[in-house]
């Protein structure tokens, strides 16, 4: 928590953009990256954590888009870092989405790999007898550059940059936490805890459209035209939550932060050096009101279950060819 008379200390850098597809893209990425510290020494390996929830068309909304990665992919190069993008998507394959949604175009040419975040191994958490499987290939890495996607959610109001790292639990395991640890304040202790557990991290959120009304899955777009990073996943989603009118309470991620009095949790601690949060209008973000419970019930664990093995097989079944 701040004190008064204490200079806040963790920047966040916010940038408008009205269109992915601008000349001038790659470079708003870079200077905001830039402008947080994100210079990973030469031969850093650096995994690009991405939102590849699911690949619903028209506009693949509740993912990180694909002109994001990509930008922050080139910046990386430049820095000589290693890259690799990864997910662990609920349902499918994170290579599957990739495609649908055209990510795996656009890194084609960079030489840029997409892997799967797999092969867990069993981490400890904060509170008595808790425990989750995070992505061995995600902790084997020396910074990770996550890409959220800002979205409203039917179960935790609003989600950015700590609920990102959720993705670093390998497959069909993140229904299994909200089974474990969906009841009370443990599941948003959860994801901070993951934030502790995984490498250092930097944060460049999607905001460019955000998703509105409805989500994480099935929402609606809402031209914010912002990005925005910092070198702290909570003081981001503080800067980019308070832009939007929402107070900690509001959002069981950012209360949980505040009681642990972690660092950018408090408003206070944040300093702008580029735009500022006033300087973006949110007239009309629709955010829900009454939220759905975050716990699931064995029988929905056991139906998520099945729907992971399902997508799985037939996103790596080989494609077939018709013959004439």
């Amino acid at each position: 928590m701040s004190s008064i008379g204490i200079r806040p200390t963790i920047p966040v850098a916010l940038a408008r953009c009205q269109d992915y597809h601008a000349q001038s893209f790659p470079q708003t990425v870079g200077t905001l990256l830039e402008t947080i510290g994100c210079r990973p020494p030469r031969g850093h390996r650096v995994l690009m954590k991405p939102n590849l929830l699911a690949a619903t068309p028209p506009d693949f909304l509740p993912c990180t888009h694909p002109q994001v990665v990509r930008a922050a992919c080139q910046y990386l190069l430049d820095c000589g870092a290693r890259v690799q993008v990864g997910d662990s998507p609920s349902l499918g394959t994170g290579a599957h989405i990739a495609a649908k949604i055209g990510l795996t175009e656009v890194l084609e040419d960079l030489g840029v790999p997409l892997v799967e975040l797999h092969n867990p191994k069993v981490v400890r958490l904060s509170f008595p007898c808790g425990r989750a499987g995070l992505s061995r290939r995600a902790l084997d890495n020396d910074l990770i550059l996550n890409l959220p996607k800002l979205k409203v959610h039917r179960m935790l109001r609003l989600t950015g940059a700590v609920k990102n790292f959720f993705g670093c639990i390998v497959g069909v395991r993140k229904a299994l936490m909200h089974v474990a640890y969906g009841w009370g304040s443990r599941f948003e202790g959860m994801l901070l805890d993951l934030h502790d557990l995984l490498p250092p991290s930097m944060s460049l959120m999607d905001a460019v459209t955000a998703m509105h009304v409805g989500g994480p899955v099935h929402g609606e777009p809402y031209d914010l035209g912002l990005l925005a990073a910092s070198p702290s996943a909570v003081g981001l989603d503080a800067a980019v939550f308070g832009l939007l009118g929402l107070s900690a309470p509001d959002v069981a991620t950012w209360q949980e932060a505040l009681r642990r009095q972690l660092p950018g949790a408090d408003p206070a601690d944040l300093w702008y050096p580029l735009e500022q949060p006033q300087d973006f209008a949110n007239n009309g973000f629709q955010i829900p009101r009454d939220l759905d419970p975050v716990g699931f019930n064995p029988v929905r664990l056991m139906r998520n279950s099945l729907k992971q093995l399902r997508a799985t097989l037939t996103q790596k079944q080989p494609p077939t060819h018709k013959t004439c």
